[in-house]
């Protein structure tokens, strides 16, 4: 049985014919992501960001959660290898996301790994979770499952930003 407090995970992945470089810029985008998510609206930067350690605040909407922002502390940031955020307290997080990307083949190609962990710390799922105890693992999967198809949608639309990329300079 998956339990919330376990800290679930999802991952999604996808080759991409282009190397790091060009697709880095991407995973450091904090919007990018909005153009292809159901769920993720946006985000503004609180300082200098990208940067290890830098916040932001995300803008999301949900149809049966409705409107929240979370703040959300860069946690990792590795140049063209990894890129990670970590929502409400650091040593205690609602969730955790994560870009990871290896080059592939000579050099002319990427994979791109799309993480996200749910838990421990409280979150929109909370509340349906304490209402339902006994439905707690199908809350979850539901909710995981969501994260996925939002995850895929974001990791295909920058898949097709960064062949058009890398084709114009070819």
């Amino acid at each position: 049985m998956v339990k919330y407090a376990d800290g679930p995970t999802t991952s999604v992945e996808v080759h991409i014919d282009a190397p790091p470089s060009v697709v880095w810029p991407l995973l450091c985008d904090i919007n990018a992501p909005a153009e292809f998510s159901q769920e993720f609206q946006g985000a503004d930067w609180d300082d200098n960001g990208p940067a290890l350690g830098a916040t932001f605040r995300g803008r999301n909407e949900h149809k049966v959660v409705g409107e929240w922002r979370s703040t959300c502390t860069v946690t990792a940031m590795d140049h063209e290898r990894s890129f990670e955020w970590t929502v409400g307290d650091v040593d205690y997080r609602a969730a955790r996301w994560r870009f990871d990307l290896e080059p592939e083949g000579e050099g002319d190609g990427s994979m791109l790994r799309f993480t996200a962990e749910i838990g421990p710390a409280p979150s929109g799922l909370s509340p349906a979770i304490e209402r339902m105890p006994d439905r707690e693992e199908d809350i979850v999967a539901k909710r995981m499952g969501e994260h996925n198809t939002n995850m895929s949608r974001t990791v295909e639309g920058y898949k097709q930003l960064a062949e058009a990329r890398q084709a114009r300079t070819s």
